[in-house]
């Protein structure tokens, strides 16, 4: 007798449907998985053989043959525990046939209870699409589940529990669907920097319209602790941005049981030290890195010239698209990558290079050689070039307190507010994201403004990317002020911030 059980697997991010099929057969005794697993699923007779003697089932004794369905794709994990147990008590008539709309997973303890896996509401969004209707998941998932609309989710604690639930004796109740929370993150809020006012408006500028930022300056001029206070000026989530991130986060493992949905942009800082693989995600079986973590967040590459200049350049794709294809030998896997960049970094080795102490050590081609370590095509993706000078100690003697994140965040969310509008039902929700279409389409320039274009253009020797760059900053700038057209002021604003003498 084959009994077929619906279950889930992962490919990347996205759900796909898995049959799990049993079948019990003469001769000696053998239990048998095939269909591409891989460890951790060939090791899963072990724990369903304790699992069902220690719920008080009758473990069948026969030669015992699982397959997973479709056996080209690789299985990988221990969601498949759950399901084969049942496939199991029901070929050996332990228990009636299963619902056909419903689908099962989860990891088993040796004593029957269910563990939490990872990449639940993937799987369960594709569930919901496809026509199933129930899914059973270990309770500490259930709230990630019941993301996922139309669907009815069960949150099992054991298997005893599971049986009685499918025999009709004590029917469990479904998960409630689970509600956001007003979570208080107790960011690092703007008002703690003194001095800086320039780089804060540049930063305003930057949360607005979703644009990359190299922040360059001395040591403790204060470019960590401006980059660190940036997610508290961040416009708010949209419901589809936070769904987005969370798929990510739930295949990586790091969503909370308590609280499964990202409500807020994520700030990614990983070490110098990373690799290209951190980075762009990957391995033997391909896994989200570091800029798909920062999916509609932010990532910060604290001293950008000490990473490793192959893990920079991952970075050069990802910028332009919006998305990392990552191929290995286990197949192709193409992930979301929408995020700010935001770096900091000295203008030379010793850190000192303009400063007024004149205390920097460099000779000029140690500051060329230094500055030669970020590639011109990465520079060029990065917006906006922002010198953080030295604090004065007028500012670190302040008397009034500076504007605080809540004020600064109320006028991003204008802004955002006004580009939502002008790109509904489009696949751009900022202007950093804008199509050349678009552009020439919102971006127009009175005459004094196309003068001031063209002289930037040929005195700054800019290319096809920072003009475009250029006129994107422009309409944000334009947006922050509630204006329909860019005016030259606004152009102006927009072109020093690609005209730091730094970098040149």
């Amino acid at each position: 007798m084959v009994v077929t059980v619906r279950s889930l697997g992962l490919s990347g991010i996205s759900g796909y449907e898995v049959s799990v099929e049993c079948f019990l057969s003469g001769g000696l005794p053998a239990f048998d998985v095939v269909g591409l697993p891989d460890a951790a699923v060939r090791e899963a007779r072990d724990r369903v053989r304790a699992a069902i003697k220690n719920c008080g089932a009758k473990f069948p004794v026969s030669r015992i043959t699982v397959n997973l369905a479709p056996a080209r794709l690789r299985k990988e994990g221990t969601l498949y525990d759950l399901p084969i147990l049942l496939g199991l008590l029901t070929a050996s008539e332990e228990l009636k046939p299963l619902p056909e709309n419903a689908a099962f997973l989860g990891e088993l303890s040796l004593g029957g209870t269910l563990r939490p896996v990872t990449g639940v509401l993937p799987m369960a969004l594709y569930a919901a699409r496809s026509g199933t209707r129930e899914l059973y998941v270990p309770e500490a998932n259930a709230a990630e589940a019941t993301l996922a609309e139309e669907l009815t989710v069960y949150g099992v604690h054991d298997v005893a529990q599971l049986v009685r639930h499918l025999r009709g004796e004590e029917p469990m109740t479904p998960a409630p669907p689970w509600q956001p929370t007003q979570r208080d993150l107790h960011l690092p809020d703007m008002a703690d920097v003194m001095g800086q006012e320039n780089v804060k408006r540049a930063l305003e500028i930057a949360a607005a319209g979703g644009h990359n930022v190299l922040l360059i300056g001395s040591p403790g001029s204060g470019k960590s602790m401006l980059a660190r206070r940036l997610p508290s000026i961040l416009p708010d989530m949209t419901h589809a941005e936070s769904m987005e991130t969370t798929e990510i986060y739930s295949v990586a493992g790091l969503t909370e049981a308590h609280s499964p949905l990202i409500t807020h942009r994520p700030f990614r800082s990983p070490h110098h030290t990373a690799s290209p693989v951190s980075l762009s995600g990957g391995g033997t079986v391909p896994r989200p890195g570091e800029i798909s973590l920062a999916h509609n967040g932010i990532l910060f590459l604290d001293e950008l010239p000490e990473f490793d200049k192959s893990a920079l350049e991952t970075l050069r794709q990802p910028l332009e698209d919006g998305v990392v294809t990552i191929t290995r030998a286990a197949g192709s896997l193409t992930l979301p990558s929408r995020f700010m960049l935001v770096c900091a970094m000295n203008p030379c080795r010793c850190g000192w290079y303009g400063h007024p102490s004149g205390r920097c050590t460099c000779s000029e081609s140690q500051v060329e050689s230094y500055m030669r370590r970020i590639s011109g095509p990465l520079l060029d993706r990065i917006d906006m070039h922002i010198e953080v000078p030295s604090v004065a100690y007028d500012a670190m003697r302040r008397r009034t307190k500076p504007e605080d994140s809540a004020a600064i965040r109320q006028r991003v969310n204008e802004a955002r507010e006004i580009q939502k509008a002008r790109f509904a039902g489009t696949d751009v929700s900022c202007n950093a994201y804008m199509t050349p279409a678009m552009i020439g389409q919102f971006c127009q320039l009175d005459e004094a403004g196309e003068r001031l274009m063209q002289s930037a253009f040929d005195r700054m020797g800019l290319t096809g990317r920072s003009h475009d760059r250029i006129l994107r900053m422009a309409r944000t700038i334009a947006d922050l002020e509630g204006s329909e057209n860019i005016l030259p002021q606004h152009l102006a604003e927009a072109i020093q911030y690609r005209s730091n003498n730094i970098l040149k």
